[in-house]
């Protein structure tokens, strides 16, 4: 018990005093990684507290990373990171180019005593669930991105909702939680009109929409605005076994699909912009420099690690929109 210092005298709540003890022993050097802490029942004991006020520093340690607990064991000393005020669990669906581009914005709007771990499911509703599980109870705070996950407010309802924001889709069943998203349907509808002086050359907008983890928002958008403005436009699924025409725009979200269209105008010697047109969605750098230019619809994701690493520092409630305009190159 010697690395545990209570003072009634000290106008500091108990269970104050049992973190900041925890917290001297480590910079002191009595408690390094691995180290056994005393238990719950033997600090209550010893000091005549309530099991309540133990099991709030316990878990604000535990949150922090600081201490970790063995199912029958006890409670061990699991990091020394004193300085660290935050702990964020951050689950993405999958990783790609602008989701790296997210994630290093989010970083570097945090402050330096903030520590992220990432995590991904790739769309598989079980490592989904699992992974929430097990990073309940030890993080302040956490991002969570349901991608195309619907009914999830069951399995989030572990984790204390004041800790816990929505990354990139608005979700009906989420609609009490702060989140950043991305309005796919509005959002292609706006992009579409932004563009309409460089879609009028096109006889046909064609959306390849495979449907799966892709958002239905974009596929919606894309419908309403051609017809609306009386358009000639088709969505398909696939391009295998569809030849491509002078005259069409496509709009993909695959970059798989980017990436076949671009060689399929190659070969039919089409000019991007002049012959044939290509819109892709999310912007990259990469994107950039490809085939002359890719146009994209794409929201700034930057911003979004921005505004997103604001409201975890800020404990905000909001509901924010991130903005998604037409980035024109070549290709249209």
């Amino acid at each position: 018990m010697k690395n545990i210092q209570i003072d009634d005298t000290l106008g500091i709540p108990k269970y104050r005093q049992i973190i900041n003890s925890i917290y001297q022993g480590i910079i002191n050097g009595n408690l390094k990684v691995g180290d056994k802490i005393p238990s719950l029942n033997q600090i209550c004991h010893e000091f005549d507290l309530s099991r309540d006020t133990v099991m709030v520093a316990f878990n604000e340690l535990k949150a922090k990373g600081i201490i970790n607990s063995i199912p029958g064991k006890g409670y061990y000393i699991n990091s020394t990171e004193v300085n660290v005020d935050q702990r964020i669990f951050l689950l993405f669906d999958e990783l790609n180019a602008f989701k790296e581009d997210l994630y290093t914005s989010f970083l570097n709007s945090l402050d330096i005593k903030s520590n992220v771990d990432i995590y991904f499911h790739h769309f598989n509703f079980q490592v989904f669930k699992d992974l929430i599980m097990e990073a309940a109870g030890n993080y302040t705070s956490y991002v969570i991105m349901p991608a195309t996950f619907d009914f999830t407010a069951d399995i989030l309802s572990v984790l204390p909702r004041e800790n816990v924001y929505i990354l990139d889709r608005k979700k009906a069943d989420l609609e009490d939680y702060p989140v950043v998203y991305q309005d796919f349907e509005a959002d292609v509808y706006a992009a579409l009109d932004s563009g309409k002086d460089l879609l009028q050359k096109y006889k046909k907008l064609v959306m390849v929409f495979p449907g799966g983890k892709e958002p239905e928002g974009r596929m919606i958008g894309f419908k309403k605005y051609c017809e609306e403005h009386e358009i000639n436009y088709e969505i398909v699924r696939s391009l295998i076994n569809r030849p491509i025409e002078k005259g069409e725009a496509y709009f993909v979200p695959s970059d798989r699909n980017l990436v076949r269209l671009v060689k399929m105008a190659t070969e039919n010697k089409f000019t991007l912009g002049v012959d044939f047109g290509i819109v892709s969605f999310n912007d990259t750098m990469l994107k950039e420099v490809v085939a002359g230019g890719i146009t994209t619809i794409s929201t700034d994701f930057n911003l979004m690690g921005q505004t997103l690493a604001q409201m975890v520092s800020e404990r905000s409630k909001a509901q924010t929109s991130n903005p998604a305009t037409l980035i024109r190159r070549n290709s249209l």
